[in-house]
């Protein structure tokens, strides 16, 4: 039955023409603005703790000049003191400001009406470019101060975080998503969306570590909030700091929950290994364990569950074993890079002090997420899935005559792929099956008329010519046959050929 490919049509409207002076301004409008937007968002941040804390003196061009550093450890780019190198950064001003970026490149897209993927370079780069500009000249103009920072590292560092921000703000606009996705085949497809289905699973399982550490211990981390400072400027300043980390402690709680652990200069914390020692005096610390215990080990149950929840998402996939294997394969690849970026982003050096650096094994981690993953999901994506059918017996096969629809075939909104098959089935007259008049009666002798060649005699001459019928009996089906073939030759334009005998022939 011909159906219309309805999955093969987009909608899409033709963007309105813009001059290069109008796309430049709109581009230049996007790239100073997410810069702009950016700075002054780091510096009311600031600017409300210098205002709230007791001691410290609010000024504006402090301000402003203390925004410069803070803006640059947003975009993830390590500073420097003269103690040492501040590399573990807070994550959450981080997504704050992509999500910022993202924003800003989403809304560059849509007032000069992009939709093609090439068309999103000129929002990317603009945006980029104007904040790695920005990051190395702050890193130049702090030179050699009580915060500097290198600045090739700023230059590449701010390219890099705001232009995957601008990519990822354009790619859904643009199509980006399309043409990345509609290169994969449906098993590794749905072997991606399995692989950030177990990453999320298993960064949500650190969270509820997080969170179950600080409600056990509630105590010491009101008694870390009231250690800080009796003013209520400082408190601030002490909870904006726990929530600027807190997706770091997630991270290390997750790398926690699968068996890799965490250190803090030489505090080990892990499942299977725990060495004590010194913490800084941060409440959000507080959820780390004070000392091992004999359940640590059970939490590992969690990323076996959800190994086993892949294989059972990847069990229905295919009806073969090696291609439910393959999708359990891309999910574990899948979640372990994703596991390789969040850990390299999570820790760094922590001023050369008695707790640096501050470690979450990457490549560990991701190799255990890769195991937890592909083991009990492959098992149960081989045991839990379709089987294949055994073979028919010969001579059982039956055959199936398939479903027709007459009303479908005459149908003439049927569209094809491919245009000109299209118009030349829009081209075909449909007939109906009644025109069609077929006689049965007719006989194979009916193709010609034999009295054609034989000429009827009289009834009286019948007894007479039975003596010379019967002597020429022998002789006149050859010189029938001869005539046959001669007028046969002559109705299609042929000429008679001599044989050996001199007879004609066809």
């Amino acid at each position: 039955m011909l159906q219309r490919d309805v999955t093969s049509e987009v909608n899409t409207v033709r963007p309105p023409e813009f001059s290069r002076s109008e796309r430049l301004r709109v581009l230049v409008a996007a790239a100073v603005g997410s810069v702009v937007v950016g700075y002054a968002a780091v510096a009311a941040v600031l600017a409300l703790i210098s205002a709230t804390a007791t001691y410290a003196e609010f000024s504006t061009s402090g301000v402003l000049s203390a925004a410069a550093p803070a803006w640059l450890a947003a975009h993830h780019v390590p500073l420097r003191f003269d103690s040492g190198q501040l590399g573990v950064l807070p994550l959450l001003p981080t997504a704050l400001l992509m999500l910022l970026i993202g924003r800003t490149a989403a809304g560059a897209a849509d007032r000069l009406g992009l939709y093609e993927p090439l068309q999103a370079r000129g929002v990317v780069l603009s945006i980029a470019g104007s904040h790695a500009v920005v990051g190395g000249a702050i890193a130049l103009v702090m030179g050699d101060g009580v915060v500097r920072a290198t600045p090739a590292v700023a230059f590449f560092g701010c390219a890099a975080v705001s232009g995957l921000a601008a990519t990822i703000g354009v790619a859904r606009r643009c199509g980006l998503y399309e043409v990345v996705f509609d290169k994969l085949d449906p098993v590794a497809l749905h072997g991606l969306r399995a692989g950030f289905m177990a990453l999320f699973a298993l960064v949500s399982l650190g969270a509820l570590a997080v969170a179950a550490g600080l409600a056990a211990s509630w105590p010491t981390t009101s008694a870390l909030f009231a250690g800080a400072g009796p003013s209520f400027g400082v408190g601030l300043g002490v909870l904006l700091l726990c929530l600027a980390y807190l997706p770091n402690a997630i991270i290390a709680g997750f790398s926690y929950v699968v068996g890799a652990g965490f250190s803090m200069g030489g505090v080990e914390v892990s499942p299977l290994r725990f060495v004590g020692g010194q913490v800084p005096p941060v409440p959000l610390l507080a959820a780390m364990p004070e000392s091992a215990f004999a359940w640590s080990p059970g939490v590992l149950a969690g990323g076996l569950v959800i190994g086993v929840l892949v294989g059972w998402t990847c069990r229905k996939v295919s009806d073969r074993p090696t291609s439910r294997l393959r999708a359990v394969l891309v999910a574990a690849i899948t979640a372990a890079v994703g596991s390789l970026v969040l850990a390299a982003t999570a820790g760094g050096r922590l001023a050369g002090g008695a707790f640096d650096p501050v470690t979450v094994p990457a490549g560990l981690l991701a190799l255990v997420v890769a195991v937890w993953v592909l083991v009990p999901g492959a098992l149960v994506a081989w045991l839990a899935g379709n089987r294949a059918k055994a073979a028919v017996a010969a001579g059982s096969t039956e055959f199936v005559e398939p479903d027709f629809d007459e009303e479908d075939a005459a149908d003439p909104d049927v569209v094809f792929e491919d245009d000109e098959l299209t118009d030349q089935f829009e081209q075909l007259e449909v007939v109906d099956a009644d025109e069609f008049e077929v006689d049965e009666d007719l006989d194979a002798d009916d193709y010609y008329d034999e009295d054609e060649y034989y000429e009827e005699e009289p009834e009286d001459d019948a007894e007479e010519g039975a003596d010379d019928e019967l002597a020429d009996e022998d002789e006149e089906p050859a010189e029938v046959e001869d005539d046959l073939d001669a007028e046969f030759d002559e109705m299609l334009g042929m000429e008679p050929e001599e044989d050996l005998d001199a007879k004609p022939e066809r």
